[in-house]
C-alpha cells in the first residue's frame, strides 16, 4: 500500500492504523509508587479502583522506614483522570502516630454503584478494622470509624482486609450487599491457623456486618459474583505448610456462597490456579451495574517455586476453567489488583493491572499496565 506522506490521505492512514493497532496492542507499563521516593522506603500492597466518574485510584501501603509488614506504615493513594496514562501526586490517605510503629494497611475499597460513595476498609496494626468514605471521587475522605466489635470476633487474634477490592452484589435478593473479604487468626485444634471470612453491608455502608468465615489455612482472599448470583472466593492457601498437606500445595483455594457470603461451601483446589503462596486479584470484567460479560480475571504470580512471572488469566466458564493466560511480567513479581478501566471508545474493553515488580526483587516499585481483552485473547 502506498502511503502519501502530504495531504489528508495521510492522516486518514494514520487514524485508521491507530484503530486498528489499538484492539491488539501490546500492554502499556507507567510507574505508580516507585520505593525510595516520596517519603517512603518502601510500596506495597496496592488495591485499584475505577470510579463511577471514570477516575483510577491507586492505594498502597506507605512503608515508612523500612521493607517490613509491620513498623511505621500510612496509607497512601494517586489519582489517574485519563485511564492510567499519568498519575497524580501522592496524597497520603490515613496515618497514625506520627513516627510511631503504628501499620496502616491491607486497603480494600469497593464503590456503592447505587449512591456512587467509595468505601474504602483497612486495618491498624491488624488488629482493628477501620472504615472511611468519600463522596467526591476520592478527593476528600471522611474520617475513619473503628467498626471492629461488628467485624471480629473475641476469640480472633490477627485480623486484615483484602487487600485489594471488595464487591456489590448486583442480583438476587442480596443486589445492593457490599462485600469485603477479609481473613482472620484463631485457635484450631490449639493451634493458630488463618481462616478466611468475609463482612458486608446491606445499608450501604451505614452498618457492617460480620458474614461467614471460609476454610482453615487460607487468607488474603477475593471475591466474584458469579452470572448464578452465587459468589465465589479465591484464597491465598498454606495448605502445603501449615495443613501439612503437600497434595493441596501451591494451588488456590476456592469457596462458593450460596447466602450472600454468610456461609461457604467446603475448600477446593484449582489445579490451574498454581501460586508460591501470594496474593492475587480475582474480578468480574464488567461496566457499572450489569451482569454485562462472562468473563472472569485472575492475576498472579504464576509459579510454585518463588514470586515471579505474574500472569493474568481469563476464564468464560464462571471460573471452572482458565483456558487463556498471558504473561504480564516475567521477572520478579508479587501482589496485584485487577479493575475494569473506563471505556473510552465503544470497542474499548481494556484492564488495568496494578501490580508489584522489579529487577531484583518484587518490591521495587508499583507498575500500572493497561491490557486489553483482545490482547489477552478474550474478544
Amino acid at each position: 500500500m502506498e502511503i502519501k506522506r502530504n495531504g489528508t490521505y495521510t492522516w486518514q492512514l494514520l487514524a485508521i492504523l491507530l484503530v486498528c493497532g489499538t484492539a491488539n496492542a501490546e500492554p502499556t507499563y507507567s510507574d505508580v509508587f516507585v520505593s525510595g521516593t516520596e517519603g517512603y522506603h518502601t510500596f506495597r500492597i496496592p488495591a485499584l479502583l475505577t470510579t463511577p466518574k471514570g477516575s483510577l485510584l491507586a492505594f498502597c501501603e506507605g512503608r515508612k522506614t523500612s521493607g517490613s509488614d509491620h513498623g511505621d506504615v500510612d496509607l497512601v493513594m494517586k489519582r489517574s483522570t485519563d485511564s492510567g496514562n499519568h498519575w497524580g501526586p501522592l496524597q497520603r490517605i490515613y496515618e497514625e502516630g506520627g513516627d510511631d510503629n503504628i501499620t496502616i494497611g491491607n486497603p480494600c475499597v469497593v464503590v456503592d454503584q447505587d449512591t456512587g460513595i467509595i468505601w474504602l476498609t483497612f486495618c491498624r496494626n491488624n488488629q482493628d478494622v477501620l472504615v472511611m468514605y468519600s463522596k467526591d471521587d476520592g478527593h476528600i475522605w471522611s474520617n475513619p470509624v473503628n467498626i471492629t466489635p461488628s467485624v471480629k470476633r473475641a476469640n480472633w487474634d490477627w485480623v486484615a482486609t483484602g487487600p485489594g477490592i471488595g464487591i456489590q452484589v448486583k442480583q438476587g435478593r442480596f443486589a445492593g450487599r457490599l462485600v469485603i473479604p477479609c481473613d482472620h487468626s484463631e485457635l484450631i485444634d490449639g493451634k493458630r491457623t488463618m481462616v478466611s471470612h468475609v463482612f458486608f453491608s446491606d445499608d450501604h455502608g451505614e452498618q457492617w456486618k460480620l458474614g461467614g468465615s471460609v476454610g482453615k489455612h487460607t487468607d488474603e482472599c477475593q471475591v466474584v459474583e458469579l452470572k448464578d448470583g452465587n459468589l465465589m472466593i479465591n484464597m491465598r492457601s498454606y495448605w502445603g505448610r501449615s495443613g501439612n498437606r503437600p497434595d493441596r500445595a501451591s494451588r488456590r483455594a476456592i469457596a462458593i456462597s450460596e447466602d450472600g457470603g454468610n456461609s461457604w461451601s467446603p475448600l477446593r483446589f484449582d489445579d490451574t490456579l498454581i501460586e508460591p503462596v501470594c496474593q492475587a486479584s480475582f474480578i468480574r470484567y464488567t461496566a457499572g451495574h450489569q451482569m454485562d460479560s462472562n468473563v472472569l480475571l485472575f492475576s498472579n504470580p504464576a509459579a510454585k517455586d518463588k514470586r515471579h512471572r505474574l500472569t493474568i488469566r481469563a476464564s468464560d466458564t464462571d471460573g471452572h476453567t482458565w483456558s487463556v493466560y498471558r504473561l504480564l511480567h516475567e521477572g520478579p513479581s508479587a501482589y496485584s489488583c485487577l479493575a475494569t478501566l473506563p471505556h473510552v471508545a465503544a470497542e474499548s474493553a481494556d484492564v488495568g493491572c496494578l501490580y508489584e515488580a522489579g529487577q531484583n526483587t518484587a518490591y521495587e516499585k508499583i507498575i500500572f499496565a493497561r491490557v486489553s481483552l483482545k490482547w489477552l485473547g478474550v474478544r
